[in-house]
């Protein structure tokens, strides 16, 4: 019987991975096990790698590229593919995003964030709250909302940082969220931080609910899904408006993104099926 793999987080990452892990589960029932992403050797032998809860590996980024290393060298199963999975991993990908003509939200790249940085960068945005965050980063870590004045915080000064102008709909209308399984949409939510932060996640207090995504969204989303050089076994595409009305490309997940399945009309059934359609070859 073919074996799927599914790869969970280190045991002392405490955000709460296994709601979702129960649900896929279900899911898959028999066909799948859950191994702890750096146990390399014990991944051999399976006929499919879904690093769907590979949290954390931004806190080990080093071994997280050997990791990629190790798997493409061995020709391991995994989907989504070694090369998606590498270019996903640091977010300078929304440059390439943008010059494949795709809206993202404008965005700066610093080498080693200082406060002449910000600076240069509410001028060039004409704005003067900001948000800074890693390159390589998961679950808001290292990711700060900056107002007119504020310095760099201490624990990311001089790290290369993304810069971008603070998008006043996250608070209002809120973050869409669409999800795709082979190039497919399956379902969307929308979310929404708590008053008075920035943070959709849920472990800052963010809420979601299931939307019908607005004509302007999916062709977004499928836009994106199309530049890529390979279709994604899954994908997460996450928007927001700017103050112009547009939605522009806030992140595009393909490495462990949340699923929400809850929100899916069919259950998960679209993610079941495209699973087993690369089981099959």
């Amino acid at each position: 019987m073919a074996r799927v793999c599914i790869l969970k987080p280190d045991p002392n990452y405490h955000e709460n991975w296994w709601a979702e892990g129960e649900v896929i589960e279900r899911l898959l029932g028999d066909l799948v096990d859950f191994r702890f992403w750096k146990d390399q050797k014990r991944l051999l032998g399976y006929d499919l790698v879904l690093p769907l809860f590979a949290w954390g590996y931004q806190r080990d980024p080093v071994h997280w590229f050997t990791t990629l290393d190790w798997w493409a060298t061995r020709k391991l199963p995994v989907m989504n593919p070694v090369t998606l999975l590498r270019w996903n991993s640091d977010k300078g990908y929304l440059f390439d995003l943008e010059a494949a003509g795709l809206s993202i939200v404008p965005t700066r790249m610093a080498a080693h964030l200082s406060d002449a940085d910000l600076i240069e960068a509410r001028t060039a945005f004409g704005a003067s709250e900001l948000i800074v965050k890693p390159t390589i980063s998961g679950g808001a870590e290292g990711t700060y909302r900056l107002r007119g004045g504020d310095l760099v915080p201490a624990d990311v000064k001089f790290r290369e940082m993304l810069i971008q102008p603070m998008m006043p709909a996250i608070a209002t209308e809120g973050e869409f969220s669409l999800f795709f399984f082979d190039g497919q949409f399956s379902h969307a939510v929308i979310k929404r931080p708590k008053a008075g932060d920035f943070r959709v996640q849920e472990q800052f207090g963010g809420s979601d609910v299931a939307v019908d995504p607005p004509a302007e969204a999916m062709a977004l989303g499928e836009a994106t899904i199309k530049v890529l050089p390979e279709v994604p076994l899954y994908a997460r595409v996450d928007m927001v408006r700017d103050d112009a009305g547009t939605l522009c490309l806030m992140e595009l997940e393909v490495i462990e993104p949340s699923l929400f399945l809850h929100a899916a009309p069919d259950g998960g059934a679209a993610f079941v099926n495209a699973v087993k359609r690369r089981l099959n070859g």
